[in-house]
């Protein structure tokens, strides 16, 4: 248990800040799933309008520091590469 002030001060903002990031990651996951979901059922032009929609929210997670730059650009492109392979 954490003794001195600053370190109980940590605890309650580490708290705070898992609180915000987790959203922020589940928010990323619901724009990934919606482009997933679109190329699953064969629609290339929602799934073109997801991943256009999708990328600024996975650029916004890389700047946060939520989501590692390399595994956004992964996902991305993996995305990417199975648009272009629908039509």
């Amino acid at each position: 248990m954490a003794n001195t002030p600053q370190a109980k001060k940590r605890i309650r903002r580490n708290e705070r800040r898992a609180e915000v990031n987790g959203a922020r990651v589940g928010r990323i996951r619901t724009f990934v799933k919606k482009v997933e979901s679109a190329l699953t059922s064969g629609d290339k032009a929602a799934a073109e309008t997801a991943l256009k929609a999708m990328q600024p929210e996975l650029a916004r997670g890389v700047a946060k520091g939520v989501v590692h730059k390399n595994t956004a650009s992964r996902k991305f492109s993996r995305l990417t590469k199975r648009l272009a392979a629908l039509g």
